[in-house]
Formats: structure tokens, C-alpha cells, sequence
């Protein structure tokens, strides 16, 4: 990764990334055909939701027969952290026309969010939107056809689970939270982990009064501002 900040420059920066895509989004189709949803459903899933975990959580929650009602609202809160990174996002399109930033923000996700931040510190705190469009466009696409071509090959496997294919979302998260510690050059690693260890151990407590999501938000906010405060001291 460059300096540069071109839309050429945003498809190579998010081509080692997508591989990510690739992997997961193929697990989520396996999956999801096991939990009897067709390929066309995956499809429209995969266009209108564009959400890995939400995804995961929508096919199990319509195999147990959930109330829409439910499904949205566990959605809902589970990608509510993108209203977090989309405002840390926002302050590098301030000039920027509002439909530029609506693009921006309908397809971001962790991945081009952690992919951005790398890129800031390379840029000296800028990017584009031709680079970032390339970068979420790309990302997007590969997505949507890797959880349709899993959901095809989940035809041929019976039982996803016994693979660890349940798994690999998680795996993904893990290899990025490593990439973001190792690439943010503007704090040193040991604030980033001691800030990972608050919001575990946060996450650990919340979850005894609250759902899994609404501990994951809650979290997620308090972590920023403990992370805020350290940072200042």
C-alpha cells in the first residue's frame, strides 16, 4: 500500500482484502443453503443487506421461524457499530457532497473501514472518494458473488457446521483487529491493547444484565471514550 489515492489504487489496495470476502462469503452461502434458503434469496440478501454477521443471523433466525419484527431489530443492532465508524469516516469527506457521503456509507463496512484507517496513516490523514468507491464497489461485488457461488456449493455438503464454517466470521474479525494494531501507526500498541482488554472485559460484565448486540454497542462506546481519555493522559 501507497500514498496514492486514486480509484486504480483503491481496487489494489482492497484486492488482499477481499480474499477475506471470498472465504467468508462462501461460508455464509454454505450455510445458508443449509438452512434451506434458495440461491436467489442469497442473492437479494447479499445486494440489499450486505452485512456478514447480520447475514449469518438472518438465515438462523428464518430457519427458527422469528418474527420479522425481531429480525430487523437484532439487525439493526448488530450493525449499529457502522454508525460509529461512518462518522469517523465522515470527517475526511466534510467537502464532500451528502450523496458522495451516502455512497460512502451505504458500503461501509469493517473491512474497508480498517482498510481506510491503514491508508490514512500512509496518506498523512487523507482520502478521496474515487479511492474509497473503489475500494467499497470492489469489495461489494466480490461479496455478493462469493455468498451466491457458496450457496451453490452447499448442495454438496450436508453437514457445513463440521467444518468450522460457523467460524470463519469470526476468524476474519480476529485477523483484522491484528492488521488494524500492527498498521496504526498513530498509537502505539500497547494503548491499543490495553484498550481491547477494557472492552473485553467490559464486554464480559455487560453481557450478564444485557443481549449479546446491546452489550456489543455499549461496549464498543465505552471503549472510545476510554480509549479518548488514555490517549489524552
Amino acid at each position: 500500500m501507497n500514498s496514492s489515492l486514486t480509484y486504480r489504487s483503491g481496487v489494489k489496495d482492497v484486492l488482499p482484502t477481499v480474499f477475506g470476502y471470498i472465504g467468508v462469503g462462501m461460508a455464509f452461502g454454505i450455510v445458508a443453503e443449509a438452512n434451506r434458503l434458495s440461491i436467489l434469496a442469497v442473492l437479494f440478501m447479499s445486494l440489499l443487506v450486505y452485512a456478514a454477521s447480520v447475514q449469518f443471523l438472518i438465515s438462523a433466525m428464518l430457519l427458527a421461524g422469528s418474527p420479522i419484527s425481531t429480525i430487523v431489530l437484532s439487525a439493526f443492532l448488530i450493525n449499529s457499530r457502522i454508525i460509529l465508524m461512518g462518522a469517523s469516516i465522515a470527517n475526511h469527506f466534510k467537502k464532500s457532497s451528502l450523496l458522495q457521503n451516502i455512497f460512502i456509507g451505504s458500503l461501509l463496512t469493517d473491512e474497508t473501514f480498517a482498510l481506510a484507517i491503514t491508508k490514512v496513516n500512509k496518506t498523512d490523514g487523507r482520502l478521496t472518494t474515487a479511492w474509497f468507491n473503489a475500494a467499497n464497489i470492489v469489495a461489494y461485488f466480490i461479496w455478493v458473488i462469493s455468498t451466491v457461488v457458496g450457496c451453490a456449493l452447499g448442495k454438496m455438503i450436508k453437514n457445513p457446521l463440521k467444518f468450522g464454517l460457523d467460524f470463519a466470521l469470526i476468524a476474519m474479525f480476529v485477523g483484522l483487529l491484528y492488521l488494524q494494531i500492527i498498521n496504526d501507526h498513530s498509537k502505539t500498541i500497547q494503548l491499543q491493547l490495553i484498550v481491547v482488554i477494557f472492552v473485553a472485559i467490559a464486554m464480559y460484565f455487560l453481557m450478564r444484565w444485557f443481549s449479546g448486540n446491546i452489550a456489543l454497542l455499549m461496549a464498543t462506546i465505552i471503549g472510545c471514550l476510554f480509549g479518548m481519555e488514555i490517549r489524552k493522559k
